[in-house]
């Protein structure tokens, strides 16, 4: 278990941040397991014939025995959604001793692979050099709709923190965390660790992750499964109930069904298999008459349906 002690200091200065490069490395866990990944499968089947050609080698390895990865490949974001080019180059100016240090650390009383024994300087290029083109080919060709994903989630937590406080924020990232009295506890953690107050306190959401995880480090960490993972891959919506449809037509009952989670005019489009000027006409009209609210996130625009809106959708 990890214990973090969070002051009113911690508090003010919680912050939502999303890492290209740690949603790279995180992936990996679904790589090396696949079947404990379901929701990804389709993805998995996509990237296959390019994966096999990247340092299958190196990428393996990096993922130990426990599922555990070194700390710098998944580092703390110093900004709300850093470019993966700055993330890799920070990487690459790693001091040698950070990297054999974290590797060890990562594998801990396990064997450490070969590949994983050369020059710390050598191997540190290396992994970069490997998932920068692991980068290439299977995250950043569909990081616009995981972006998407990632944002919606982040807008979700913030308007939970605004409406219940700190209880709501923390009591909804996952069953494994758990808040009280300024204390925020990760059960179901293999190392005992506890982390002072002071230091403010980032959340990350994943893709890729089955609990919610805190990478130790200089300011407290989160990670922790990011809402609408099942709507990632998905390339049809469930249809809208008839008696929905038969109220304001087919098409805008639709595009409110696809809104289980908020969501771009695009990622709606693609849900539905119609163009996106098509849904941001019927997205306007369900804006104008209080069926959806729409907030921009960064550079995206996310709607999602109001109060009104969930209940005509019966839930």
């Amino acid at each position: 278990m990890i214990e973090m002690m969070l002051g009113v200091d911690d508090l003010a200065h919680v912050r939502f941040a999303v890492s290209p490069l740690q949603e790279t490395s995180f992936s990996l866990w679904a790589v090396r397991d696949p079947g404990e990944f379901p929701l990804h499968l389709r993805w998995l089947r996509l990237i296959r014939d390019d994966f096999a050609a990247l340092d299958t080698q190196v990428l393996g390895a990096l993922v130990s025995r426990r599922r555990w990865l070194p700390d710098f490949i998944t580092p703390r974001p110093q900004a709300r959604m850093p470019d993966i080019c700055e993330e890799l180059e920070t990487l690459r100016a790693l001091a040698p001793a950070r990297v054999a240090h974290d590797v060890q650390a990562a594998y801990s009383d396990e064997d450490l692979p070969p590949v994983l024994r050369a020059d710390p300087i050598d191997l540190r290029e290396r992994i970069a050099d490997a998932l920068e083109a692991y980068w290439r080919v299977a995250i950043e060709p569909y990081w616009a709709r995981m972006r998407a994903i990632l944002e919606a989630d982040i807008l979700h937590r913030a308007q939970r923190l605004a409406e219940g406080g700190a209880a709501a924020l923390f009591g909804g990232l996952h069953p494994n965390v758990q808040w009280d009295s300024g204390v925020l506890r990760l059960h179901r953690m293999t190392a005992p660790h506890r982390v002072d107050a002071g230091r403010g306190l980032t959340l990350c959401p994943t893709l890729f992750g089955r609990k919610a995880t805190a990478p130790l480090g200089d300011v407290p960490r989160v990670a922790y499964p990011a809402r609408g993972v099942a709507t990632l891959w998905e390339t049809v919506a469930a249809p809208a109930p008839e008696a929905l449809s038969a109220l304001i037509g087919r098409a805008k009952a639709g595009v409110l069904a696809a809104l289980d989670t908020p969501a771009s005019t695009t990622m709606v489009a693609r849900r539905l298999g119609v163009t996106p000027s098509a849904v941001s006409q019927h997205l306007s009209t369900l804006l104008a008459t209080g069926l959806v609210t729409r907030a921009r996130v960064g550079r995206v625009v996310l709607y999602g349906r109001s109060d009104l809106g969930a209940r005509l959708m019966g839930g």
